[in-house]
């Protein structure tokens, strides 16, 4: 048999195994008299570094609860997400693509003047509206940040219930005048009211969705705006961190363990209702700490949050199943967060189509020893002008400040010290061709980030919102978006540090005011 009918005769077996494992996945379950369909869940963290997890190593904040996802499951240390930033990264996980492919490529910046084409295209299904046609009952509680438009928010976008905000950041305290005035909590499309701590209320949210869909198969997406950014806690979480002595890492830690109680309050509903065993769990962060801000740890990676370094890219990521996959076991070979979608579909007995062109892979049957090959070949990043590529124990990185490319090799360096670039050319151009032919798939990026500035600069456009000249200036150095200023996107550090009148590692647009006004911070933002 010649190279190329070859070649075709095992893509056509690969394809029959694709279609017949999710039948004889059903056949299973009905021959063991369990018929429906798992329950699958989606768990994701905001900002959390790669060793803020007891099970990643962090040894002052305990999260027993996220840890025992990894005791009676898989854990991934080679776990990655396609973007170092929260937007784009939400935008690969739920379509199973690069969201690079169809232009989703950074934040927005704030709604008031985010790009018209800011969004989830609808061209571009989530797995809420690829598992509703199975029979799925869907929900999500938490951070969207896909879409402001009617058309593009959750409950267009395949979810039966949300409650969250749609924007990059929201504080968490229910008294905050900033949650009320820049980015509204609402439920299903309406403005919705808060009187508990807003980590508290998400997992209130996703238990009680558990408990009313505890009959019949359910998707549940709980994002979590924790542990980002503003640093807010309330007195109950903030003293049993009482120990710890940085205050900036005190309340961190506090934000965590919130997160941790409310994982445990979902893992809590599910053993009330013996629904464990039923489900599907994935834990993940959305991208790397920013450690100068919260005090987050990418140890013993290098870089962090919007670099592609292993930091920005490289996070916890867990996964559950009693029964269907090992339970302790530590997996080394690279995934990433493209894989939720064509796993969760295989659990679901659905195959995923030749002609939706997903970039992950089913991983069920590398965890349970049916294939011992790597689930990837080639992972790859682009961000703007940083870019990388991971191919086996090689790494091909060029970063924002350094037009040249680098090589590490992260069998041996980890924390990509050593640039093998000069001494190892050949290894270089693969991977660097290897770039370039993906990089020649994708889209250019469809928007850039918006804000007052820049919409003052383009010709003929105007902010869609006045501000005075303090709201402008802020707008300008909030880079990500998210309606903070971190030390990183301020210049000067003796500035920073005054405005920061509570100390949280960032400042908000009424520390601004009241810095520049010569006043008093607002009592509601000094509130932890």
């Amino acid at each position: 048999m010649n190279r190329k009918r070859f070649l075709k005769s095992a893509g056509s077996c690969l394809a029959a195994a694709a279609t017949v494992a999710p039948m004889l996945a059903r056949a299973a379950r009905a021959a063991a008299g369990d018929s429906r369909l798992p329950n699958i869940i989606v768990i994701l963290a905001d900002d959390l570094g790669y060793a803020d997890l007891g099970c990643q190593g962090c040894r002052d904040i305990p999260t027993p609860h996220i840890d025992s996802l990894a005791r009676n499951g898989v854990r991934f240390t080679s776990g990655y997400v396609t973007a170092p930033l929260c937007s784009p990264t939400r935008a690969g996980l739920l379509t199973g693509r690069y969201q690079q492919r169809f232009g989703f490529e950074t934040n927005p910046g704030p709604e008031a003047y985010a790009d018209d084409r800011f969004g989830l295209p609808r061209s571009e299904p989530t797995l809420a509206e690829r598992l509703k046609p199975a029979g799925y009952t869907t929900g999500m509680f938490g951070k969207w940040h896909l879409g402001y438009k009617p058309e593009l928010q959750p409950t267009a976008r395949g979810f039966d219930e949300f409650f969250g905000f749609l924007s990059g950041a929201a504080n968490y305290l229910p008294n905050s005048r900033r949650a009320a005035r820049l980015n509204p909590l609402l439920r299903g499309t309406q403005p919705a009211e808060e009187s508990e701590y807003l980590t508290d209320a998400c997992g209130r949210e996703a238990a009680a969705f558990i408990e009313k869909n505890r009959d019949r198969p359910f998707f549940l997406y709980l994002p979590f705006n924790a542990v980002h950014a503003p640093l807010e806690a309330g007195e109950a979480y903030l003293s049993r961190c009482a120990a710890i002595p940085d205050s900036k890492r005190r309340v961190y830690a506090a934000m965590l363990a919130a997160m941790d109680d409310n994982v445990g309050r979902v893992l809590s509903a599910l053993r009330q209702h013996n629904l464990e065993e039923r489900t599907l769990i994935f834990f993940l962060s959305d991208n790397g700490g920013p450690t100068p801000q919260t005090t987050s740890s990418n140890l013993p990676l290098s870089g962090r949050k919007a670099q592609v370094l292993e930091g920005g890219i490289r996070i916890p990521f867990l996964m559950q199943w009693k029964g269907h996959i090992p339970a302790g076991k530590i997996e080394d070979r690279p995934v990433i967060s493209l894989d939720i979608v064509p796993t969760a579909l295989a659990a679901a007995g659905m195959s995923a189509r030749p002609e939706w062109k997903l970039d992950g892979v089913n991983l069920l049957p590398y965890l349970s020893g049916g294939n011992s090959a790597p689930p990837h070949e080639t992972l790859h990043w682009r961000f703007l002008s940083q870019r990388a590529l991971r191919r086996g124990d090689w790494k091909l990185v060029q970063t924002r400040t350094d037009p040249k490319p680098r090589l590490y090799n992260l069998a041996r360096d980890i924390g990509e010290t050593t640039d093998f670039a000069a001494e190892m050319p050949d290894k270089l151009k693969e991977l660097e061709d290897a770039w370039q032919a993906w990089n020649a798939e994708l889209m250019p990026p469809q928007w850039r980030r918006e804000d007052a500035r820049t919409q003052t600069r383009a010709a003929g456009k105007t902010p869609r919102r006045p501000g005075r000249a303090i709201e402008e200036r802020f707008e300008q150095m909030d880079r990500d978006g998210d309606g903070l200023i971190s030390s990183d996107e301020f210049p000067r550090d003796d500035v920073f540090k005054q405005m920061d009148r509570n100390e949280d590692g960032v400042v908000n647009l009424d520390e601004a005011r009241a810095h520049f006004a010569g006043k008093r911070e607002p009592s509601a933002a000094k509130e932890h």
